[in-house]
């Protein structure tokens, strides 16, 4: 087998009720916030996907069924995307066919007719970033939901989407012969700080049990890309400082998990939604290494008052990795 496993507030007015009894509403900060209740009986169950859109190629169809699938058994709540959601260059535009050949008939199992909750990843910005953001693509296939950054609340959990393309500055200063479509971000100093504030607040204001973020770009990878510098000074501190427990991302075209060392927050990499990169793996900085996978697959999350569960899926369904922690002592399995 060619694979390779490696384990060791105050809210203010309701602005717009949206499909799957989503309602967003403002805060007095600028990420805008969308409620989206837990189970009744107090549990939330998502899947993670990223870095998929090849209108099936990749295995990116195989993928979609077994997503399906676990979806189905877990009576998931909704679905994450850490973004690069269309290759090799994002949407050309708000009709581009692409969304719906890579989107709308890819994933088309019942447990997946459900809110997707989506990031820019930096695929994304080599497009029309703004065409994902739009409102027109959410009459196509109202599961879709993609903003820049911004907040889910179920109580139970917060989960904070960050955009972290702009914090990478090589894609300003050596683009490679890319084009990034940097509408809406200005100065991207400005920009970062005024992110990294917005979210700094929301998170020290967070009554949730569970505090979880989800970038594009890793924290902490043994994979193609390695660590992002410019997280690693400007996003970690503050995790670290707010008690965010998961940070989850895409951007490496893997499975992955890293417990850090100087914090209970788990990193987690799931960007194997399509193409993966066999083979391709830093040897230094593997501090914290619990699992690592260089093949197709998705994670799921299941989240009760007490205990986190994470999972990590093959192109054929089969558990690769499973973790447990419980919240009084953060004691992982």
């Amino acid at each position: 087998m060619a694979d390779f496993i490696f384990k060791n507030n105050s809210m203010a007015l309701v602005l717009v009720i949206c499909s799957f009894g989503l309602c967003l509403v403002s805060t007095h900060a600028e990420l805008q916030r969308f409620e989206q209740p837990a189970k009744t009986e107090g549990t939330l169950s998502f899947l993670v996907l990223g870095d998929w859109g090849r209108k099936g190629a990749f295995n990116q169809s195989e993928v979609a069924v077994q997503m399906g699938r676990v979806g189905e058994k877990m009576d998931i709540d909704f679905v994450v995307s850490t973004g690069d959601n269309f290759y090799d260059n994002g949407l050309t535009g708000k009709q581009d066919r692409a969304f719906v050949e890579s989107f709308t008939q890819i994933y088309t199992a019942n447990s997946l007719q459900k809110q997707w909750y989506s990031v820019l990843g930096n695929h994304d910005y080599r497009g029309n970033a703004e065409a994902q953001l739009s409102r027109q693509l959410r009459k196509i296939d109202s599961r879709w939901l993609c903003l820049r950054s911004f907040i889910v609340n179920s109580e139970l959990a917060e989960i904070f989407f960050v955009d972290t393309t702009p914090f990478v500055k090589s894609y300003f200063t050596d683009a490679e012969g890319h084009t990034y479509d940097w509408r809406g971000i200005g100065s991207p100093r400005d920009y970062i700080a005024n992110l990294l504030k917005d979210l700094k607040l929301a998170l020290s204001e967070s009554k949730a049990k569970w505090k979880i973020v989800v970038g594009h770009h890793a924290i902490r990878s043994i994979g193609h890309h390695g660590d992002t510098e410019e997280l690693v000074r400007k996003l970690h501190p503050i995790l670290k400082a707010n008690n965010v427990d998961f940070y989850m991302n895409g951007h490496d075209h893997c499975l992955e998990h890293i417990s850090d060392t100087e914090s209970p927050i788990q990193f987690l990499t799931s960007g194997a939604g399509s193409k993966a990169w066999r083979g391709d793996i830093k040897e230094q900085n593997r501090d914290g290494l619990k699992f690592f996978y260089d093949g197709q697959g998705f994670m799921s999350v299941q989240l009760t008052q007490n205990e986190a569960e994470i999972a990590f899926y093959d192109v054929s369904g089969n558990v690769l990795h499973r973790w447990t922690t419980t919240k009084l002592f953060h004691s992982s399995s």
